[in-house]
C-alpha cells in the first residue's frame, strides 16, 4: 500500500467533477487501499478520489465509531436528501481550518461496491450522513467552503490542537 500525496486548495483538481468508475479490477482494489492508508495516515473520516487527484468517483469512510470498518463507495449519488443541521467540519484539502456549515439532516445513498454490485444506505443525524455528503461534495468538485453557513462562518485551528499534523499528508 501507499500513502498518496493529498491535493489542497487552490488546486483546480478539487473543483472538478469526478467521472464514473467503470473498471471494477485488482486495480481499483489497489487505489481503494492506498486511498484508506492516505485517509488514516492523516486522520480522516473521509477521503474522495478528488483529493488524491484521480477524478473517478470512489470515496472511502472510516468512522471511529464503527471499530475499524471500512466503508467504500464507487459511483455513489443521493437518492434522496432530507431535514437540515449545522455542522462544525473541517476538510484534509484545506488543513488547519474549521467552520460550520448546513448538512442534511438524513441521507440516502446508492453506491457499488468494488466488485461493481449496487448497495444502498440510509443515515440520520450522525457522523456518517455527514461523511456522505462531504465526501459525495468533493466527487461533484464541490468544497466544505461553499456549505458554510456565512462567509464568517470559518476558523483557524490553534497551533496546539493540531498535534500530530503532517503537512505531508494533510
Amino acid at each position: 500500500m501507499a500513502i498518496l500525496p493529498i491535493r489542497m486548495l487552490p488546486d483546480p483538481v478539487l473543483n472538478t467533477k469526478a467521472k464514473r468508475v467503470k473498471t471494477f479490477d485488482a486495480t481499483l482494489r489497489r487505489l481503494v487501499d492506498d486511498m484508506v492508508d492516505t485517509m488514516r495516515a492523516a486522520k480522516g473520516v473521509g477521503l474522495a478520489g478528488n483529493q488524491i487527484g484521480v477524478l473517478l468517483r470512489i470515496a472511502v469512510i472510516e468512522i471511529p465509531e464503527e471499530n475499524g470498518r471500512i466503508r467504500v463507495f464507487i459511483n455513489p449519488e443521493f437518492v434522496s436528501r432530507s431535514g437540515q443541521r449545522e455542522m462544525e467540519e473541517g476538510c484534509l484539502s484545506y488543513p488547519g481550518y474549521r467552520g460550520n456549515t448546513t448538512r442534511s439532516e438524513r441521507v440516502h445513498v446508492r453506491a457499488q461496491d468494488l466488485s461493481g454490485k449496487l448497495f444502498s444506505v440510509k443515515a440520520e443525524g450522525t457522523l456518517l450522513a455527514h461523511a456522505l455528503e462531504h465526501e459525495i461534495d468533493h466527487l461533484s468538485g464541490t468544497l466544505f467552503l461553499e456549505r458554510l453557513i456565512s462567509k464568517d462562518a470559518i476558523w483557524k485551528i490553534p497551533e496546539h490542537e493540531m498535534a500530530g499534523y503532517d503537512p505531508e499528508h494533510k
